[in-house]
């Protein structure tokens, strides 16, 4: 097991976690936390797809439990961050780190949204409601992840995090 890695992950789920009380705007039933893309689109280029799959569940999950989420939270950031950490692992590129967390929430996460808010919520929307609001947020917290990492990237902070063995 990698302490290092564990301890990083355990970072950005506190991130997430208390930061879900400052920034989240609600629409419908569910509520848009651009946060979180951001943490998927760093855990995807600092883990690979599981352990940001791993980062964007848990922090899913506290967040529900503290009541600061909705259930939408799970297929709003589990898809971007694991399509996220693919594409990252694929290319090694952060772009499509990006790429992969607008795709993954804004379109797959989205439509998985749909079903959750239907028969487990009770929301009636339209098949395609989610699309424009998990697109937005997830586009916005996207960029900030990846300005974030290339920030991150350009100090030597991440040449630093492999070399002592961060992945």
């Amino acid at each position: 097991m990698n302490t290092r890695k564990l301890t990083t992950a355990a970072l950005l789920i506190t991130v997430g976690v208390l930061s879900a009380h400052l920034i989240s705007i609600p629409i419908g039933v569910s509520r848009v936390f651009p946060v979180q893309h951001a943490l998927n689109v760093l855990a995807a280029v600092l883990f690979g797809p599981y352990y940001a799959v791993v980062v964007a569940f848990v922090t899913s999950l506290l967040r529900n439990i503290l009541g600061t989420g909705s259930l939408l939270a799970f297929p709003g950031s589990i898809f971007g961050a694991y399509l996220a950490g693919l594409l990252f692992l694929a290319t090694k590129k952060s772009i499509f780190a990006l790429g992969g967390e607008i795709f993954g929430t804004g379109i797959l996460g989205a439509l998985a949204a749909y079903p959750i808010a239907r028969y487990l919520l009770g929301a009636e929307v339209a098949v395609f409601f989610y699309i424009g609001p998990f697109a937005l947020s997830s586009i916005v917290g996207a960029v900030i992840g990846y300005i974030i990492y290339k920030l991150m990237e350009q100090s030597g902070v991440i040449k630093f995090y492999h070399q002592q063995g961060g992945r």
